[in-house]
C-alpha cells in the first residue's frame, strides 16, 4: 500500500469528483482511478461506489478513509518532527475559525509566525459543525470556536476570551447618547444581524428572549463584513461581538454602547483534536495561545471605544 494511494482516496472523498480529485493530486484521472483500484485489490474490499460518476464510498471505504486520514496525519507529523530537529518548526498549520472569531485570529497567528518563521498558516472560515468534523478527520490542526459546542468531542481546549456584546448604532440614533441599554430596547431598533443559522445569532436570540423581546431584523447576512457594510450606511444598528472591533473598528459616524450583561458569556477557545501523536504545529499554537493575552487585548480595545465621547 502506497501513501499516494491514500492521498488519492482522501482527495476523492473531499472533492466527490474523479477529475477534480485528480487535479488536486496533480495526476491524470486514469492514474488516480488506477491507484484507488490497486488499493482495493491490496485491501480486498470495495472502496468506491462506481457508476457514470462518483457515487460515494462503500461502508468499507468509509472505514479505510478514516485510517487514511490518520496515517497521512502521522506521516505529516513525522516530517514536522524531523524538520524541527534540523531547522526549527516548519510545515503548514491548518486552522479553522467560526466567522465571529475569525476577526481575532491574528492575535494568535501573528505571534505564532513570529516564533516560527519557517511555518505557514492556512486559515478558513468554517461553521462549528464543520470544525468538529474536520478536526476528527485530521483535516484541521486547530480551530477557534465556542468551547461549549456540544458537537466537539475528543478535543483539548485553551480558553481565549468571553464573547462580549455591544450596540453599534449611528451617532444620531435614539439610544446613542445612553451609557448602557437593555436588550428589550435594542429589539425595537431597525437592525442588521447575522442569519439565524449562525451560532452567534442564536445566542443573541436567546438573550433577547430572556429580556422578553423578539427581534425581527431588517437585514440578515451570513458574514460580518456584509453586516458592517450595511450598518456603515447609518440606516441600521447592530449587536456586535467585541472581537469584531479588532478587525473592523467603529465606522465613521457611529458609536458603541454598552449592553446589559447576559447571565453567561459564551466562551471562545482554541481547540485541537486529542490525537496521538500530537501535531507539533498544533502544540506550538497551543503554547502561543497560553502565553497570549487575547482576553486582555480585546477588553482594552472595547473599553477604549466605550470611553470615546
Amino acid at each position: 500500500m502506497l501513501l499516494r494511494q491514500l492521498e488519492y482516496l482522501v482527495a476523492l472523498a473531499r472533492e466527490r469528483h474523479f477529475a477534480r480529485a485528480a487535479d488536486a493530486c496533480h495526476v491524470s484521472q486514469p492514474s488516480l482511478s488506477a491507484g484507488i483500484r490497486k488499493l482495493e485489490r491490496e485491501l480486498g474490499v470495495p472502496i468506491v461506489r462506481r457508476g457514470n460518476r462518483f457515487a460515494g464510498l462503500t461502508p468499507e471505504g468509509e472505514r479505510v478513509l478514516l485510517w487514511a486520514h490518520r496515517i497521512l496525519a502521522e506521516r505529516d507529523g513525522l516530517r514536522q518532527d524531523l524538520s524541527a530537529m534540523r531547522t526549527g518548526l516548519s510545515g503548514v498549520l491548518r486552522v479553522g475559525a467560526i466567522p465571529t472569531a475569525l476577526t481575532a485570529a491574528s492575535l494568535l497567528t501573528a505571534p505564532f509566525c513570529d516564533r516560527h518563521p519557517h511555518a505557514r498558516v492556512t486559515l478558513e472560515s468554517l461553521s462549528s459543525r464543520e470544525i468538529a468534523r474536520r478536526l476528527a478527520e485530521f483535516e484541521l490542526d486547530a480551530a477557534m470556536t465556542y468551547v461549549d459546542d456540544e458537537e466537539l468531542d475528543g478535543v483539548r481546549a485553551v480558553p481565549l476570551y468571553e464573547e462580549r456584546y455591544v450596540l453599534l448604532t449611528p451617532n444620531d440614533g435614539e439610544l446613542a447618547d445612553r451609557a448602557s441599554v437593555r436588550w428589550s430596547e435594542v429589539a425595537a431598533l431597525p437592525l442588521c444581524l447575522l442569519s439565524p443559522r449562525m451560532r452567534n445569532r442564536r445566542i443573541l436570540d436567546g438573550f433577547f428572549a430572556a429580556a422578553g423581546a423578539t427581534v425581527v431584523p431588517a437585514i440578515e447576512t451570513d458574514t460580518v463584513s456584509a453586516l458592517y457594510a450595511h450598518v456603515a450606511t447609518h440606516r441600521w444598528s447592530s449587536v456586535i461581538a467585541h472581537a469584531w472591533l479588532h478587525m473592523f473598528g467603529v465606522p465613521e459616524g457611529m458609536r458603541v454602547v454598552r449592553l446589559a450583561d447576559p447571565a453567561v458569556f459564551p466562551q471562545i477557545g482554541l481547540v485541537v483534536a486529542d490525537h496521538r501523536p500530537e501535531s507539533l504545529l498544533a502544540e506550538a499554537l497551543l503554547e502561543t495561545a497560553r502565553e497570549a493575552d487575547v482576553r486582555g487585548d480585546l477588553e482594552r480595545l472595547l473599553h477604549g471605544y466605550l470611553a470615546r465621547p
